[in-house]
């Protein structure tokens, strides 16, 4: 999402306690506790299946600001995002499409909000010769093919990114994912859910693996995006081993913050670059940057920058999944909420995973986007762990009692999930046992695969 700094983020940080009493000030109690959903989706040629170039995704975003509700925003005279009055649409570092949806109160409104969305881009998008993925990775385009967004912010994390980590701007331009936002009563809490869902990470990657492609060829992973991930920067991705400690609580997410080296701050609208120093925040804290000194808004701007499978913002966002297919979309939201917003599902939940070892929960996250479903688990597969954890996750949903117009409540977004989950077989493995002939025949599979508006 666009970074907009608030008046109150302008405060000087004077102590290890602001940063903590920053992720306390998220807290929201149980009766107001919402869920965000954030999609991101692919942009190609509809002919070629080809990654779009920024031009012509310019030129969906203008026939979008035309419509009733969207203000864009432009850096240097470029149109890059467009902010509404419930969501925003942004772009990716390769231009993948994102809806950063509004705060909502159930999945119901998401999928309302989602709906509209594509929609909207269909429509725009159609008469541009454009198509729209919910797949993890582009699927043929090479990365030096694919446009960078002209985003001040890009031109600093893209040479760093080089430095961290062999596919660090894969990640940034080829990659598409979905992020699903909650909220927290307090600490304990919080740590809690952070914790699970941490826990649930290789999961997720198994059961919404969504990428087996990359250069129009098989890659050897089921989530393709997975692997990238692993191999961008080991500061600031990946498992927070720290929050599965006893005691563990915002003092520890914000300890590992402050020792991640930080991209920039930004200081009367224009980015000051931090990556030649490799400045942690700690650092930052201590002796200040060319003539600067921390605020809340550097903070809030670093947190931002972290990528971890579970992040603080502070709100909760779960990161793992890939893009999925418009019919799965909601699923991620439905599974995070069902576990994560029912105390019963929540515990039952942490009781399948609370007593693996830091080398196990490792070695289970390592192998996740490889085997997918088939990935073992002790003395069994991801695909059983996945049926039971599906089963507390409807439950939860149920208690809830969400429903929407027709008297339906929330499970209804787990049906498609819970087919694979029973099958076994992984969305990348369907698109594998199929991925035969022309290119013009791949790229009719891809858009009967994961397509949206077809």
């Amino acid at each position: 999402m666009t970074t907009l700094v608030k008046p109150h983020l302008e405060r000087p940080v004077e102590s290890h306690r602001d940063l903590v009493d920053y992720l306390a000030r998220g807290a929201r109690p149980r009766p107001s506790w919402g869920i965000g959903a954030e999609m991101e989706k692919l942009v190609i040629d509809a002919d070629s299946g080809e990654a779009a170039p920024f031009d012509r995704i310019e030129a969906l975003l203008l026939r979008l600001e035309r419509l009733d509700g969207w203000q864009g925003i432009r850096e240097e005279g470029r149109l890059i995002a467009l902010i509404g009055a419930r969501s925003s649409i942004t772009l990716e570092p390769g231009g993948q499409l994102e809806l950063s949806g509004a705060l909502c109160p159930d999945i119901h409104c998401c999928n309302g909000d989602f709906s509209r969305h594509i929609a909207q881009i269909v429509a725009e998008g159609t008469p541009l010769g454009l198509r729209f993925l919910g797949l993890g990775v582009q699927p043929f385009t090479p990365l030096e093919k694919i446009d960078w967004l002209p985003k001040e912010r890009y031109g600093v994390m893209g040479p760093y990114m080089a430095q961290t980590g062999d596919l660090g701007q894969a990640m940034m331009k080829q990659t598409a994912g979905l992020q699903v936002n909650l909220d927290y009563a307090d600490e304990a809490d919080c740590i809690a859910k952070l914790r699970l869902v941490l826990a649930l990470s290789p999961l997720f990657y198994a059961l919404f693996a969504n990428s087996p492609l990359r250069g129009g060829v098989p890659s050897g992973f089921l989530s393709t995006r997975g692997e990238i991930w692993s191999r961008t920067d080991p500061d600031r991705t990946g498992l927070l081993t720290q929050l599965f400690a006893d005691g563990a609580g915002f003092s520890t997410y914000v300890d590992y913050a402050l020792d991640v080296p930080m991209y920039f701050i930004m200081r009367g609208g224009r980015y000051l670059s931090c990556t030649g120093e490799r400045l942690t925040f700690r650092r930052y804290l201590q002796q200040g940057f060319s003539g600067e000194t921390a605020t809340l808004g550097d903070w809030d701007l670093h947190l931002s920058t972290l990528f971890p499978e579970a992040r603080l913002r502070p709100q909760i966002e779960v990161r793992t999944p890939d893009s999925l297919p418009p019919h799965l979309t909601m699923a991620v939201a439905a599974l995070v909420k069902g576990l994560l917003y029912d105390q019963e599902a929540l515990s039952a939940c942490w009781e399948i995973f609370a007593r693996q070892t830091q080398e196990e929960r490792g070695e289970l996250y390592v192998q996740s986007w490889r085997r997918g479903l088939r990935t073992p688990m002790g003395n069994r597969t991801l695909k059983e762990v996945a049926v039971e954890v599906l089963a507390l996750a409807r439950a939860g949903l149920a208690r809830q009692g969400a429903r929407n117009g027709r008297g339906l409540d929330e499970t209804i977004y787990l049906d498609g999930i819970e087919e694979i989950a029973e099958s076994g077989v992984t969305l990348a493995e369907r698109l594998l046992s199929r991925w035969h002939g022309s290119r013009e025949e791949k790229v009719a599979l891809l858009v009967e695969h994961c397509g949206f508006g077809v």
